[in-house]
């Protein structure tokens, strides 16, 4: 009588292989959702810091405060060098969208003719 050959497996099993490849899905899975958090929490500190830049710009060219005049008929007198820095500021804030052409015109004129 022939004996047969008893082979002996190396390596892991099929349940063992599986588990394996469980565990690098998992490991994978779980790292490219750390990955998209990252980024969307990322996204929104940019988006926070874009609105504070947006803040800061804008508050540049905030009227000014109740207390001092609005407008440069409260100021009889002024030099030549104030009107062409009221001047100034008035096309900045045009430039940016805060003054309309009208508006832009009567506080031009204002200033001319203090």
């Amino acid at each position: 009588m022939r004996r047969r050959r008893v082979t002996v497996r190396r390596g892991p099993s099929l349940l063992g292989t599986m588990a394996i490849g469980g565990a690098g899905y998992a490991i994978g899975s779980s790292r490219a959702k750390g990955a998209a958090q990252d980024q969307a929490q990322s996204q929104q500190i940019a988006d926070l810091q874009a609105q504070q830049e947006a803040m800061k710009r804008q508050a540049q060219y905030a009227p000014p405060p109740p207390s001092q005049p609005a407008s440069p008929r409260g100021a009889p007198g002024m030099s030549m060098d104030d009107k062409i820095a009221q001047l100034q500021k008035l096309g900045e804030l045009k430039a940016a969208g805060v003054l309309t052409e009208q508006e832009f015109q009567a506080q031009k004129a204002s200033i001319l003719a203090a």
